[in-house]
Parts: C-alpha cells; sequence; structure tokens
C-alpha cells in the first residue's frame, strides 16, 4: 500500500526536471512535459487504484468551503495587496495558430491541474507521509490521526513543494488540508477540497492571464 501513495508523486516530482531539457525558441519544455506527466501519472494512478481507500466524501460544505477559502489565499497578493501580476509561465496561447495542439495542450493542464495534482499530493501528503511520521506500515494508523510533530512537517513539506513566491500561501494550504483530514477522517474529502481550490485557480489564470500560477 506504502508503494501506492508513494510511487506516483515520486514519479510527478521527477518529471518536472524534464523542464530543464530545452526544445525550440518557442516552445519551451513545459509544453511537452505537462501532458507527457498527466498521461505518465494518471496511468499510475489507475495501476494502483485498487489499493486506496477514500473513505467517501463528508462534510461538503466544509471540505468545499477550505477548498474555496485556499483559492483565495492564493490570489489574495494580486487580488487585494497590489502585488504583481505573474505573467510569465504556461501561455497556451501560443499554440494558437494550432487548434488542436491548443485544445489538447488545455485539456491535458486542466486534468492535471484538476485531477492528477489533487490525487497524487494527496496520496502522498495526507494518505502516507501524515501518517508514516506517526508510524508504519501507514495501513495501521487511522487516517486523520492528529499529532502535532506530523502537522508541522507536512505542512513545510507542502510548502516546500511549490515556489518560492507561494510559500506563506502553500504553508497555509498545508495545514488548512491537513485540517480537512483531521475534521472529516476522509480521504476523498482532502481530493475534493483540492480539486476544487485547482478548478478555480485554473478559470481564474485563464480569465486573468497570469500564467505564472500554473
Amino acid at each position: 500500500m506504502e508503494k501506492a501513495l508513494v510511487v506516483p508523486f515520486a514519479v510527478f516530482i521527477g518529471l518536472l526536471a524534464l523542464e530543464l531539457v530545452p526544445l525550440t525558441a518557442r516552445v519551451d519544455a513545459r509544453y511537452v512535459v505537462y501532458p507527457l506527466q498527466t498521461l505518465v501519472c494518471a496511468g499510475l494512478l489507475w495501476r494502483y487504484w485498487r489499493f486506496y481507500q477514500f473513505n467517501g466524501i463528508k462534510n461538503i460544505g466544509f471540505t468545499v468551503g477550505i477548498g474555496v477559502l485556499v483559492f483565495v489565499l492564493w490570489i489574495a497578493p494580486q487580488v487585494f495587496l497590489g502585488v504583481a501580476s505573474r505573467v510569465a509561465g504556461f501561455n497556451p496561447n501560443v499554440l494558437a495558430e494550432a487548434p488542436l495542439l491548443y485544445w489538447g495542450n488545455l485539456a491535458m493542464r486542466f486534468l492535471r491541474l484538476v485531477v492528477v495534482v489533487p490525487l497524487i499530493e494527496e496520496l502522498f501528503w495526507r494518505g502516507f507521509l501524515l501518517r508514516y511520521l506517526i508510524g508504519s506500515p501507514v495501513d495501521k494508523i487511522p487516517f486523520g490521526k492528529f499529532t502535532w510533530w506530523s502537522f508541522l512537517l507536512v505542512s513545510v513539506g507542502f510548502m516546500l513543494e511549490h515556489q518560492g513566491a507561494d510559500y506563506a500561501a502553500a504553508l497555509v494550504t498545508g495545514a488548512l488540508y491537513n485540517w480537512v483530514a483531521y475534521r472529516t477522517k476522509s480521504q476523498g474529502s482532502c481530493v475534493l477540497a483540492h480539486a476544487v481550490t485547482n478548478l478555480l485557480l485554473g478559470i481564474y489564470i485563464m480569465v486573468s492571464g497570469q500564467w505564472g500560477f500554473w
């Protein structure tokens, strides 16, 4: 079971290194790496699906509310505090002259953002590490069991996974998603909260053109 929780996340992080591989002057590696990352990691989730225990979705109002709150936290610097817009990043309009590539790449980006990332990250951070820091094997540790040590380390680890500009928001986000785990005792609720955040963020990115949030 522990392998099923860790391997998709490890491969996900490993594939990010391919962003450093140059392609052409017009299209950088992110336009290829992210669809590849989406497909490979989705395949791994499918491979290990029988090992996952989501325990349904509980406290839907609370769960969705946390997802919305986290979204607001991420965009707050630009919307409320006057921080410069983050326009540097994955801009799908680069592929506008090739509709198939444009829509295909955008679909992969949203599939990654709303489905693959919430599953992979919640299975690892809340499903595996939050319990592994308490004891092993993790399937003997009840999902959502609280200790200060695991709460703090997972919150900080989740922060370090993200860009430096997002550290403050990511630290609070890690703590809030941990709270979902503690309150609902449901892996499915953690995934839903994360998916709500990312869906709203994806819509915001497309509307505002702040591609740096990808």
